[in-house]
C-alpha cells in the first residue's frame, strides 16, 4: 500500500534541520562542514527549496530518502571541483553508488536546469535586470576525453588537435549559463550551434539577440533569422592587430568557459553519456551562481 506523506508530516525544529527531509534521516550524524565545496547555509536554503520532491511525499512509490540531500549535494560538487572518481568519495560522504544515482535520478528529472534558470533569474533581478535575457553569447570549447568515452560519441577537432568531446554553451550578458549542448569534437561549431540555438530559443523567448564570433559566420546567420527569428550578430577579431585584445561581448562567454574549466571534472570529459559531461556543467555553474546570488557579486 502506498503511504502518502505532507509536509506537515517532516515538520522538524531548525536547530535540527540538515534538509527538507531531516526527520527520515534524523538518528544518523550528520556529516562535519570541511571542504571548500561545502555548501553554504546561505547556499544550501536556497538550493534545497529548489531540489525535486521525492516520489514518497506524494503517494507514488519509493522508501523515505535515508541520506540528507545536502550531503548527496556536497558530494556531487566535491566531485565536480577536484575532479576524483565516483567511487573515490570520501568516506564521511554517503555511498558513492547513492551519490550518483541522486545525481542520474536528478539528471533525468531535469532538476539542474530548473534550478540553474531559477538561480539565474534571482542573480539578474538582485542586480536590477529583468528576469528574462533578451541576448545572449555563444562559443564552445573542445575537451580531451577519457578511455570511458565511447568511440560513437568522440571526435576530432583538428584546429585544436583535441580528441574528444565539445561543450557548446549560450551565456547571458552577466555570463550565466543559459544552455549547454556536448557534441563529439569534430563536429563544426556551425553545426552544433543548430541545436544549441534551437534549445535556446525553447528555454528563452524573450532572447532575440545572439553574439557569437567568426566560426559561426556565413549559412547559419540566415538559418537561425529565418527559422528562429534570431539576430546572429558576428563580432570578428581586427586583422589589423596582434596579441590578446578583449573582444566586445565575447569575452563574456569565453569567461564562463574559463569559470567551467577551473573544475577539475570539466577539464576532461570522463562521462560515458554526454548527458552527463552536459549535468557536470551545469552542476558547476549551480555551484557558481548560487555563490554569487549570496555573495551579491
Amino acid at each position: 500500500m502506498l503511504v502518502c506523506y505532507t509536509h506537515a508530516d517532516i515538520a522538524i525544529s531548525e536547530a535540527q534541520r540538515c534538509c527538507r527531509f531531516a526527520p527520515f534521516h534524523a538518528g544518523k550524524p550528520q556529516r562535519g562542514r570541511r571542504y571548500p565545496t561545502d555548501t553554504t547555509e546561505a547556499q544550501w536554503a536556497v538550493i534545497d527549496a529548489l531540489l525535486p520532491d521525492p516520489g514518497f511525499i506524494n503517494g507514488v512509490g519509493g522508501r523515505p530518502e535515508s541520506h540528507c540531500r545536502r550531503a548527496i549535494v556536497d558530494a556531487i560538487f566535491y566531485v565536480v571541483d577536484n575532479g576524483i572518481k565516483w567511487r573515490a568519495l570520501p568516506a564521511d560522504f554517503p555511498p558513492f553508488s547513492t551519490v550518483f544515482k541522486y545525481f542520474t535520478r536528478w539528471e533525468a528529472a531535469s532538476a539542474t536546469k530548473a534550478i540553474l534558470s531559477t538561480l539565474r533569474a534571482r542573480v539578474r533581478l538582485a542586480t536590477d535586470r529583468q528576469a528574462e535575457p533578451t541576448a545572449a553569447v555563444i562559443d564552445s570549447a573542445s575537451v580531451r576525453a577519457a578511455e570511458t568515452v565511447g568511440a560513437a560519441s568522440r571526435g576530432y577537432d583538428a584546429g585544436k588537435k583535441v580528441n574528444g568531446r565539445k561543450r557548446h554553451i549560450a551565456v547571458d550578458t552577466m555570463g550565466l549559463l543559459l544552455c549547454v549542448l556536448v557534441t563529439g569534437a569534430g563536429t563544426q561549431d556551425r553545426d552544433g550551434a543548430k541545436p544549441l540555438l534551437t534549445v535556446l530559443n525553447g528555454l528563452c523567448q524573450r532572447i532575440n539577440l545572439v553574439w557569437a564570433d567568426g566560426g559561426y559566420a556565413g549559412k547559419l546567420v540566415i538559418w537561425a533569422r529565418e527559422t528562429l527569428g534570431l539576430a546572429l550578430t558576428i563580432v570578428k577579431r581586427s586583422d589589423d592587430t596582434t596579441g590578446f585584445h578583449v573582444l566586445p561581448r565575447r569575452w563574456v562567454v569565453e569567461r564562463t568557459l574559463a569559470w567551467i574549466a577551473r573544475h577539475r571534472r570539466c577539464v576532461r570529459d570522463y562521462e560515458r553519456l554526454p548527458e552527463h559531461h552536459e549535468a557536470m556543467v551545469r552542476w558547476t555553474m549551480i555551484r557558481i551562481t548560487s555563490k554569487r546570488l549570496n555573495n551579491k557579486v
